[in-house]
């Protein structure tokens, strides 16, 4: 069973992938001229599809690894280069084209709900997210370390909530710049995820790196 300060650096890792407060300038600019109702409606949908889809990863995330034959440590690389990729863009303060291409965003212009697609997948929910879920349910076993898991994802989605309850008042009051600047300090943080993401991928693929 992992200490609780594991747990604590799980929880930042998931919420630093998720990125609840980095979405809010694109919930704005898609969300635009709709009505409170509207809004209310499009939030509940986003957080209960984030659940959805964070829920399924963590329990069958491993079971598809095993069904298509894929190693955890090679995941672990891939899931790596993912979301270094999306770090780098963030430190420009730009969506990654893993994120988002042009023809997603195309389609998103003439959707009825964009609170599915593009908002909860792959915004929030998307390649990152779900490696980074199925990697940490990896290190353990016994059905705590799920509930915890289980736990985490809930308060996840909670700040989420939260967070897009209060964007009529941050859009307000939170200038561009101040965005781009929190964009970048969690792309440095998804910086040091992935390289420990390879790290141990490459350890297991290749153990004399271990020695």
């Amino acid at each position: 069973m992992l200490d609780y300060t594991e747990y604590i650096k799980i929880f930042i890792g998931l919420l630093a992938v998720v990125d609840p407060f980095g979405t809010i300038p694109i919930f704005i600019a898609l969300t635009n001229g709709k009505s409170k109702a509207e809004l209310r409606k499009i939030e509940k949908q986003i957080v209960l599809t984030v659940a959805t889809v964070l829920f399924a990863a963590l329990v069958l995330g491993e079971s598809m690894l095993t069904f298509f034959g894929i190693s955890i440590y090679s995941f672990g690389v891939g899931a790596g280069i993912v979301l270094l990729m999306l770090a780098i863009s963030m430190l420009h303060a730009k969506l990654s084209g893993i994120v988002q291409n042009e023809q997603e965003a195309e389609v998103t212009e003439a959707a009825e709900s964009i609170a599915i697609v593009p908002i909860s997948i792959p915004l929030l929910a998307g390649p990152g997210a779900i490696g980074a879920i199925i990697l940490y349910a990896h290190r353990g076993e016994y059905p705590y370390h799920y509930l915890v898991m289980g736990g985490e994802i809930i308060a996840i989605c909670l700040i989420l909530w939260l967070v897009l309850r209060s964007v009529p008042w941050i859009s307000r009051r939170m200038r561009q710049t101040w965005v781009n600047i929190f964009t970048r300090i969690i792309g440095m943080l998804l910086v040091a995820l992935s390289v420990e993401f390879i790290a141990n991928g490459l350890k297991g693929l290749f153990p004399v790196l271990a020695r």
